[in-house]
C-alpha cells in the first residue's frame, strides 16, 4: 500500500516516487493521472536522441529552431552544433531551441521526431503519455503522468552518456558556460540529476534523481508550488522506510524437471518490513525448441520485477 507524505497535495497536482533500479512505485498521489509536464518532456527528447543518433554528430540549426519561444540557449540559424552540446543545453538550460534542433536532426522534422517519441514511449511502457512536441510547450493533448515521467528519467539515467550529461552541475566549453537550473544538485548532496519545468498550464514540474549509498530513487511532482522541499521530504521518507535488499544471489538454482536456471547478477530491490515477497520462475519453449525463463518477483501479490535468466537441462 502506498503511504502519503505529511503535507497537502493541491487539486490538479500529483507526485510519484519510484525505485530507480526497478521502476517500482513506492509512494504516490494520483501518480497515474494525466497532466501537462512542461519541460520534463525534454528528458524523453534527450533519451530518444541518444537512442537514435551518435552524439558526436553535427546538427545544422534551422531558423525554426533558432526562433523558438521560451527558454533558450541562443542558437543561431545556419550554425552547426554537436548533438552532445545540444543535449547539455537541453538538459541544463532547458533550451527550447535545442529541443527543436535535435528533433529536426533526428527525425527530419519536428513532426517526424514526435512520431518517434510516441512510438518509443509505447514500447517503453509509458502507456499514459502522449507527446505533441519535443520541448513541452503547452498543447492540450501533450500529457503524461508523474509515474510515467519518473520512468522517463529512469530510462535516461540507464543510458551511460545521458547519465553523465544529466548529472552535470555545469557545462564549460570554449566561451560557453551553463549552470544546471536544478538547484538541488548544488545544495543537496543526495540529488545527482534531474529536470525542471514550468508553463502557466502545467505549473511547476520537477524531476529529481536521489542516491544514498546503494539506494536510488526518483521523485516527480507535477503542479506543486513547494517542489524543492517536497522532493527532499519524499526522498527522505523513502530512505527511512525502505532498505536495499539482495533478494536473489548470483549463481545457479535447481528447478523441478532437472532444470537449472542461472542468474548472472544479483537481484536487489528497495524493500520495507512486512512486505510479502514471492519468487516465480516462468519457463516457455521457443519456436526452435529451446527454453527461455523469466525470474519474477512479486511483492504483496504485485509483479514488480521481471528478469530474464539462463536455463538449461541439468547434467547430473
Amino acid at each position: 500500500m502506498l503511504t502519503s507524505p505529511q503535507f497537502p497535495t493541491a487539486s490538479g497536482s500529483s507526485y510519484a516516487v519510484i525505485d530507480a533500479k526497478s521502476g517500482r512505485l513506492l509512494l504516490g498521489s494520483s501518480p497515474h493521472e494525466e497532466y501537462p509536464i512542461a519541460s520534463l518532456t525534454k528528458i524523453w527528447t534527450a533519451y530518444v536522441t541518444s537512442d537514435e543518433v551518435d552524439t558526436q554528430e553535427e546538427a545544422t540549426i534551422s531558423s525554426n529552431a533558432a526562433t523558438q519561444e521560451g527558454s533558450s540557449i541562443y542558437l543561431k540559424s545556419g550554425e552547426k552544433k554537436k548533438v552532445d552540446t545540444l543535449l547539455y543545453g537541453l538538459m541544463l538550460r532547458s533550451g527550447n531551441d535545442a529541443a527543436v534542433a535535435l528533433a529536426e536532426h533526428v527525425g527530419g522534422s519536428v513532426e517526424g521526431f514526435v512520431d518517434i517519441m510516441n512510438e518509443k514511449a509505447e514500447r517503453s511502457g509509458l502507456h499514459n503519455t502522449t507527446f505533441r512536441n519535443p520541448s513541452g510547450l503547452h498543447h492540450e493533448e501533450h500529457l503524461s503522468t508523474a509515474y510515467d515521467t519518473a520512468l522517463m528519467l529512469k530510462l535516461a539515467m540507464d543510458n551511460k552518456q545521458l547519465r553523465e550529461i544529466m548529472s552535470s552541475e555545469s557545462y564549460h566549453k570554449d566561451e560557453t558556460h551553463w549552470e544546471n537550473k536544478h538547484k538541488l544538485m548544488r545544495s543537496d548532496s543526495l540529488a545527482i540529476a534531474g529536470k525542471t519545468g514550468f508553463t502557466k498550464a502545467a505549473g511547476r514540474t520537477l524531476a529529481t534523481y536521489f542516491k544514498k549509498g546503494q539506494e536510488e530513487v526518483i521523485v516527480v511532482t507535477l503542479n506543486h508550488s513547494n517542489d524543492w522541499e517536497t522532493h527532499r521530504q519524499l526522498a527522505d521518507q523513502v530512505f527511512k522506510q525502505y532498505d536495499m535488499v539482495q533478494l536473489v544471489k548470483e549463481g545457479s538454482y535447481d528447478l523441478p524437471g532437472d532444470l537449472v536456471v542461472t542468474v548472472n547478477a544479483p537481484i536487489e530491490l528497495l524493500i520495507k518490513r512486512k512486505e510479502d515477497i514471492r519468487h516465480v520462475v516462468l519457463i516457455s519453449r521457443l519456436d526452435n525448441g529451446q527454453r527461455s525463463a523469466n525470474w519474477n518477483i512479486q511483492i504483496d501479490g504485485e509483479n514488480v520485477l521481471k528478469k530474464q535468466v539462463d536455463i538449461e537441462q541439468s547434467r547430473r
